[in-house]
């Protein structure tokens, strides 16, 4: 991973092949002592592991693809469970064919590089387990 600070608040990362995003990326946010940002990006997989939550049973569903991917969008944000680092990302990711392949990130291994922009927020707050959705949420007042 390579990282250079670009403005006050924001950070250009390039991660290189062999590289796992979600790993990286919490570990690059615990380092820096982030609690709160958000992440967009785009780069290129050669496995990815993608996952759709069922609400009604609770329970996530993965999809794991290997082979040549793009990723056309990485989405997300940084929080903070337990006062530790926590990311929730999404991706979408194209194959061979333009097929379009989608959701929750749980983990991509970079195929050739991946280039993020982390812009760091003000603490987004602390996530708490949901019994009722089965979800980590932000602890958020009422608004």
């Amino acid at each position: 991973m390579k990282a250079k600070k670009i403005t006050v608040n924001r950070w250009i990362i390039r991660l290189e092949k062999g590289e796992e995003i979600v790993e990286a990326l919490k570990k690059f946010s615990t380092q820096q002592s982030f609690t709160g940002g958000q992440f967009t990006g785009i780069g290129a997989v050669g496995s990815v592991t993608v996952g759709l939550f069922e609400i009604e049973s609770k329970q996530y569903h993965s999809l794991e693809l290997v082979g040549d991917f793009e990723v056309t969008s990485l989405m997300g944000n940084l929080s903070t469970m337990k006062g530790e680092a926590y990311l929730h990302l999404h991706v979408t990711i194209s194959d061979k064919n333009h097929r379009v392949y989608g959701g929750h990130l749980n983990q991509g291994v970079v195929s050739a590089t991946a280039e993020i922009i982390f812009e760091e927020l003000p603490d987004l707050g602390e996530r708490y387990f949901d019994d009722e959705t089965g979800l980590n949420l932000l602890d958020l007042p009422e608004f």
